[in-house]
């Protein structure tokens, strides 16, 4: 059997070697892109390729939504910030409001809702010694110095705190002294007038939480003088 051996094709002595192509790659923005030889089967292509963005161009396109949501959430972090420093003042000021406007609500004729059942109550608790016109502007007055107390704060707190207590007291009494209109009936559900005396609990509530905080920081302040 015979064998054949592939060798390689030399040139012949005196010629001259194909050149080993030459590849060009530029920057700009078309760039042609060359490939070229010297020898007869060499060929030359030209080709246009688009440059990537420079990474200040790309940074700069790039969505704001990452950063408007760091922003937002400073802010909101600012706000609870702000909210928790002052949050028994707020809670203050506003139970002072609410009954400054009921008080002053009460001196004017039938401008209030509540204004029956509160003298109905007041007359049962006073066995109906008081006239009712002096009863009406006893507790406009009470109410609305209530709320200035607690609006203004300082030494008029505790005076309105505890004014505040004993005029619930009255208020969630109304519940029992006047039951036919407190409760509907055959069913343990309130009327549309015992929501209005049940929904102070919440009012109690926050005047229990600045309450306690008062306490507390006259306790600071006189362990901080050195007086027990």
């Amino acid at each position: 059997m015979r064998s054949y051996t592939a060798e390689p094709s030399l040139p012949p002595p005196g010629a001259t070697p194909h050149a080993r192509p030459h590849l060009s790659i530029a920057t700009p923005a078309s760039t042609p892109v060359s490939v070229s030889g010297s020898g007869p089967d060499s060929t030359v292509a030209s080709a246009s390729v688009p440059r990537a963005p420079a990474p200040e161009h790309a940074a700069a396109a790039a969505p704001t939504t990452a950063t408007a949501m760091t922003a937002g959430a400073q802010a909101l972090n600012r706000l609870a910030a702000y909210v928790n420093a002052h949050s028994h003042a707020l809670l203050r000021v506003t139970v002072g409001i609410v009954f400054f406007g009921f008080g002053v609500l009460k001196l004017f004729p039938s401008a209030s809702p509540a204004e029956q059942l509160a003298v109905d109550a007041a007359t049962k608790m006073t066995l109906g010694m008081v006239p009712e016109t002096v009863l009406l502007l006893s507790l406009a007055a009470l109410e609305t110095a209530i709320g200035i107390g607690l609006i203004v704060g300082r030494r008029l707190l505790r005076p309105a705190l505890v004014a505040f207590f004993l005029h619930m007291s009255g208020v969630f009494s109304t519940l029992l002294l006047l039951p036919d209109a407190m409760w509907q009936p055959h069913s343990p559900a309130p009327t549309m007038e015992g929501q209005y005396v049940v929904k102070n609990v919440v009012l109690v509530a926050v005047c229990l939480v600045v309450a306690a905080h008062e306490w507390s920081r006259g306790d600071r302040s006189r362990a901080g003088n050195g007086t027990g």
